[in-house]
């Protein structure tokens, strides 16, 4: 029975293509796999909203835009497409898929549905559309396309492109983000069986199921960030979250607390993980903690937190999102002010003073990274006898880091010269210390 969401015109349009050819679809989950193909304009062809390979893009294209039935009000209307079109082509390695398409043409016929959607070759499409429109190069007017019948259903769809997700050339066009998702969507159809959802990604369990929990991290510093900061932007922090994941897994709720809020501070600050993974340990919010409240830049953010926490419902969502735990609660606090906020922003400080959020970012790495290496001396067991000489390497390493940004800082209308002279008294307090121990 013909599917009655599709458009009939389209579906006739098609069905008066003489097919050039049968081809035989493997992935395709019905008994029937040869389809036919045939040739059609590539400005026709629809791109699909549905699939998962820019699920993340396209929230952050509902978020600039602020239209939240962007893809679903009408997934073949211009609004729709125009976006879709403008995410494939703006995703890394366009410009090459381009060339290759130019050298090569049109290696594998794309699938389209009964009238004209795409559900793969989204980005081959886009890149031929752009050749032949952008380009004017003649030989991209027209795509290579399979057309699935007219009853497929969404389900079979969505098993399609798990199929076609193995393929290597098929699965380099997904972020980890948006594979997670694909997996998400499988996930809660399959009964919530990661066993089931393997099996239809032909990955292991474990594999399904890590993606599953680092897709969960991402949402919940999403929601921290309350539309600052989107799934898009964490793609090149798969390692952290993978590492989060895993450790958090059989962990108390007290630990799970104090390393996600780390984490998920270190993220938003640039750290790297693999200073974060120092961190992996019951107090690492609490060893965060004391190097932010050594800084004095910090001390009047850290205060503006509490302010905001205990004047707000921010404190609310903290407690459900990560968990009402006393130790890291302080860290929370900061993260919760610090996540809704982009680095272009001002962060509120008491008495109507702001400062920079990228400033603090910046600060806050520097904290973090300084409560990592402390953590990793202590996992590494220093000896007695080589902790002195690791200390001074470091401080070495950190006036050397002093003399090459002095003369620009003094330069700046801002420059603290008598915060300056009594730091430096006191590093030659210390070292006359240090020589007389």
């Amino acid at each position: 029975m013909p599917n009655p969401m599709l458009d009939q015109d389209r579906v006739a349009l098609l069905q008066a293509r003489e097919p050039v050819r049968h081809v035989l679809v493997p992935a395709w989950p019905r008994e029937q796999k040869e389809l036919p193909q045939v040739e059609v304009e590539v400005t026709w062809v629809c791109f699909s909203t549905l699939n998962h390979r820019t699920r993340a893009e396209q929230h952050r294209e509902i978020h600039l835009t602020n239209q939240p039935d962007l893809f679903t009000a009408d997934s073949l209307g211009p609004a729709a497409q125009d976006a879709q079109y403008r995410i494939l082509t703006g995703q890394d390695g366009f410009k090459e898929l381009k060339e290759d398409l130019r050298d090569r043409g049109q290696q594998d016929p794309a699938i389209i549905t009964a009238d004209g959607v795409l559900i793969n070759g989204n980005r081959r499409t886009a890149a031929l559309r752009s050749l032949y429109q952008d380009d004017d190069w003649l030989r991209a007017r027209y795509v290579q396309c399979l057309i699935l019948p007219q009853d497929a259903q969404h389900e079979e769809l969505v098993d399609l492109e798990a199929e076609l997700q193995v393929a290597r050339d098929f699965k380099q066009e997904y972020s980890w983000i948006n594979e997670a998702f694909l997996i998400e969507e499988l996930y809660d159809r399959e009964g919530k069986d990661f066993a089931r959802v393997a099996r239809r990604m032909h990955r292991s369990v474990t594999d399904v199921h890590t993606l599953h929990a680092k897709l969960q991290q991402v949402h919940q510093l999403v929601d921290l960030a309350q539309g600052a900061r989107l799934h898009v932007d964490f793609v090149a922090n798969e390692s952290a979250f993978e590492e989060l994941a895993k450790h958090i897994r059989n962990k108390t709720p007290a630990e799970a607390d104090s390393v996600r809020s780390t984490y998920f501070l270190g993220t938003l600050a640039n750290v790297e993980y693999r200073k974060l993974r120092h961190l992996r340990r019951p107090d690492a919010a609490e060893l965060v903690r004391r190097e932010v409240e050594r800084d004095p830049a910090l001390k009047p953010v850290i205060e503006a937190a509490s302010s905001v926490a205990t004047s707000s419902e921010d404190g609310d969502l903290l407690d459900d999102l990560l968990g009402e735990v006393p130790l890291a609660q302080p860290l929370n606090n900061l993260l919760g002010l610090v996540a809704a906020r982009t680095p272009e922003q001002m962060l509120p400080l008491r008495e109507g003073a702001t400062v920079s959020a990228r400033q603090v970012l910046s600060s806050l790495r520097s904290a973090i990274t300084a409560a990592a290496d402390e953590a990793e001396e202590e996992a590494r067991d220093q000896s007695t006898a080589k902790a002195p000489l690791v200390h001074a390497d470091k401080a070495i390493g950190e006036l050397r880091r002093i003399l090459k940004d002095l003369p620009n800082a003094r330069t700046r209308a801002d420059w603290d010269a008598s915060g300056f002279a009594d730091r430096v008294l006191e590093i030659k307090n210390l070292l006359r210390a240090v020589e007389g121990a």
